[in-house]
């Protein structure tokens, strides 16, 4: 889901840089289902009282803002996108337990081993495809021994001709990213839990690393 693209000069990523315009466009996009939608992913994560959590293409910080009061006052959440401009928005808002910085996903710029649990929700295709296995292996990095990751992605409609006509519209539908994720998650050493499918052609998969 883009409204405006650019060339972001520090790694390469397509960056979305009016974040009002992209929370107007997400409240039509997800057919007035977002809140619940991400409560839900929020809710998969397995986000518990006193976690540090971190969200990778963050946005707006809306996925933050409701994963904020799980974690509670003892935990921390931090969100990271490549756009200074969905930075901003983020922090203007941000619950007090949470903070964001300007990075994008192949280079987070964080210590290891740093939280418990790693989130990212329709990020991932922003990515060239060819670093995108280099993302996947910063989220394993920063997780602790036994931290959680959910990822979710566009997942195109079933059939070939809804397909098709959804990858018109929406090219993120067009390449089924959720299905590449399997073998970018083992590849950074991690052990995929499960997947399943979200209303408004979502899907997620959810991995740990091992202890």
């Amino acid at each position: 889901m883009k409204t405006e693209h650019r060339r972001h000069a520090h790694d390469g990523d397509h960056t979305i840089d009016r974040p009002r315009a992209y929370e107007v466009f997400s409240a039509l996009g997800f057919l007035g289902r977002r809140r619940e939608i991400f409560t839900r992913l929020a809710a998969l994560s397995g986000v518990r009282p006193g976690a540090s959590v971190l969200d990778v293409g963050c946005g707006t910080g809306y996925l933050t803002r409701l994963l904020a009061p799980v974690a509670g006052p003892s935990g921390r959440v931090t969100g990271v996108d490549p756009s200074e401009a969905m930075i901003g928005y983020a922090r203007e808002r941000a619950p007090r337990n949470c903070d964001y910085r300007v990075a994008g996903g192949q280079s987070l710029g964080l210590p290891d081993a740093a939280f418990d649990v790693v989130v990212s929700t329709l990020a991932v295709h922003h990515i060239p495809e060819g670093e995108r296995a280099t993302a996947l292996h910063e989220m394993a990095r920063v997780l602790r021994p036994g931290g959680r990751l959910l990822i979710a992605e566009a997942r195109p409609p079933a059939g070939r001709l809804p397909g098709r006509v959804a990858a018109t519209f929406f090219p993120a539908l067009r390449h089924g990213v959720r299905d590449e994720l399997g073998g970018l998650i083992e590849q950074a050493g991690l052990r995929p839990v499960d997947s399943g499918d979200l209303p408004v052609l979502l899907g997620y998969v959810r991995a740990e690393r091992p202890e």
